[in-house]
């Protein structure tokens, strides 16, 4: 796809093109970020059980706060690495960026485990 700021790239919008991106950044993603991969199986398991449950509300909020978990995992690798490759050496600059992405990570999790954790006690207490 053409970048429009810089002028680089193929003409054309394709979404085919763009889905097969995504899809291979997120393959990636699970495959080499195990904080990516066990949160989107744990929130799996969780969503299956609240689907089970007929609980439609709830699963649709599993669906977003974990989306918006991997997403905040995805962009601080992607700042990670990018940081990793621009500086090879300790910069303090570089430790503050990572320490910033690293945080926005945190409060997505303690979102995510937030209600991960009422879904699961739903689940139980309708059990019992």
């Amino acid at each position: 796809m053409r970048h429009k700021f810089l002028g680089t790239g193929e003409p054309g919008y394709h979404p085919l093109r763009k889905l097969r991106t995504i899809l291979s950044g997120l393959r990636y993603a699970v495959i080499y970020d195990f904080s990516v991969a066990w949160k989107l199986i744990f929130s799996l398991i969780v969503l299956v059980a609240a689907l089970l449950a007929r609980e439609w509300v709830d699963s649709l909020i599993i669906v977003v706060v974990t989306a918006m978990v991997l997403v905040a995992e995805i962009m601080n690798s992607a700042i990670e690495a990018l940081c990793d490759f621009m500086e090879t050496r300790h910069n303090d600059k570089i430790g503050i960026i990572k320490d910033i992405a690293a945080a926005g990570v945190g409060i997505a999790i303690f979102t995510w485990l937030l209600v991960l954790g009422f879904e699961i006690g739903e689940i139980l207490r309708s059990l019992l």
